[in-house]
């Protein structure tokens, strides 16, 4: 069973970058396929990038493709999310997940979760 800590989020300007970071437990890490998720207040949580197991492929949600980049560094077991133009609507809670076979962008096919990381773009 893998264990997940999310890290990196903040207060940024509009236009702003941040750098999450997924730190996993073991090097099991490198067998899993791994996605990042957001919910903001009053909202579900929805899909934002996601990528396989050798980091191969990647999806991303349209309202962040061209401004995020996923990648991973299964060396250091981890995972990171790269959030360029942040924007206003980009204020969620972020959190990474981890699941077995291919990747996918349905929350509820993951089995293994970080704690979140709260991100606030806010001028």
């Amino acid at each position: 069973q893998v264990q997940l800590i999310d890290s990196g989020g903040g207060l940024v300007q509009p236009g702003g970058s941040l750098r999450l970071s997924c730190a996993a437990s073991d090097r099991t890490f490198s067998t899993y396929a791994m996605g990042w998720f957001r919910q903001a207040p009053g909202k579900e949580r929805e899909f934002v990038a996601v990528t396989s197991w050798r980091g191969v492929t990647t999806y991303y949600a349209d309202s962040v493709k061209g401004r995020f980049t996923i990648s991973r560094d299964n060396a250091k077991n981890t995972l990171y999310l790269q959030m360029n133009s942040l924007k206003p609507e980009d204020t969620a809670v972020y959190s990474c997940a981890a699941k077995l076979g291919l990747a996918a962008t349905r929350a509820n096919e993951y089995d293994y979760w970080g704690q979140g990381t709260q991100v606030t773009v806010s001028s």
